[in-house]
C-alpha cells in the first residue's frame, strides 16, 4: 500500500472514531435527560439503572455502560439540571445592567422557572430533602449546584448596592437570605399546598424586600 493509500485508511478510521463517539454522547445525552424527567417525578434516590433502561428501551448493560454506577448517573443528573437553571435563569439576566434590572431580571426568571416547576418538582429542592442527612458524592454534587447559584445571588445583591440601587447599609447575606426564603415559601405554597395567588404574593414579597432595602426604582 503507498502512502498516501495509508493516510486515506487512517482518515477513515479517525471519521469512523468520531461518528462513534459522537452517537455515544449523543445517547448518553439522551439517556441524562430521560433521567432527570424521572428525577423530577420520583426524586434523585427513585432512579435506577433498570427504570431508565425501560424507559429508554435499552438493556441494562447498555445504560450502565455510559455511566458505570447509579451514583455517578446521579451526580450526571444533578450536572444536567443546574445546566439547564443557568441556561433559563442565570445567563438571561446577566444580558441586563448591573444592579436593580440584573437582581430583578435573576429573581423573576427564578419565579417562572419555579412555576413552571409546580407539576414537576424542583430538583434542588426535593434532593435536598433526600440527602440533608445522607453525605456523599451526590449531597455533594447537589450542595454544591445549590451553593453555585446563591453565590451568584449574593454577588448580584452586592453589585445593586455598589450602583447606589439599594441602600448602602444594606446586609446582602441577610437580603440573599429572604429572596431564597421567597422561591422556597413560593414552591411548598404552590406545590403542596395549592394556595391560590402564590406567584402573585412572591411578586409581592420580593418587592417588599427591595422596598426594605432602600431600592431606588422598581422594574415592573
Amino acid at each position: 500500500m503507498n502512502h498516501t493509500g495509508s493516510m486515506n485508511k487512517d482518515a477513515d478510521k479517525s471519521l469512523s472514531k468520531q461518528r462513534l463517539l459522537h452517537k455515544g454522547q449523543q445517547t448518553k445525552s439522551a439517556i441524562v435527560e430521560a433521567a432527570l424527567g424521572l428525577a423530577t417525578q420520583i426524586g434523585l434516590e427513585g432512579l435506577s439503572i433498570g427504570a431508565l433502561a425501560e424507559v429508554m428501551k435499552m438493556s441494562k448493560s447498555g445504560v450502565f455502560a455510559h455511566f458505570g454506577s447509579r451514583e455517578e448517573l446521579q451526580i450526571s443528573v444533578i450536572r444536567e439540571y443546574h445546566h439547564q437553571f443557568e441556561q433559563e435563569v442565570f445567563f438571561p439576566a446577566m444580558n441586563l445592567p448591573r444592579g436593580l434590572p440584573r437582581l430583578q431580571a435573576l429573581f423573576n426568571n427564578w419565579m417562572l422557572r419555579t412555576s413552571a416547576e409546580i407539576d414537576s418538582g424542583c430538583l434542588y429542592i426535593s434532593g435536598a430533602a433526600e440527602f440533608d442527612d445522607r453525605p456523599g458524592p451526590v449531597r455533594d454534587a447537589l450542595a454544591s449546584s445549590v451553593k453555585t447559584w446563591l453565590t451568584a445571588l449574593h454577588r448580584s445583591v452586592l453589585q445593586a448596592r455598589d450602583e447606589k440601587h439599594l441602600a448602602q447599609d444594606t446586609d446582602a447575606t441577610q437580603m440573599s437570605f429572604e429572596i431564597h426564603g421567597l422561591i422556597l415559601a413560593l414552591h411548598y405554597e404552590a406545590r403542596f399546598l395549592k394556595t391560590a395567588k402564590s406567584l402573585n404574593r412572591a411578586k409581592q414579597g420580593f418587592e417588599h424586600i427591595l422596598l426594605r432595602y432602600g431600592a431606588t426604582t422598581l422594574k415592573d
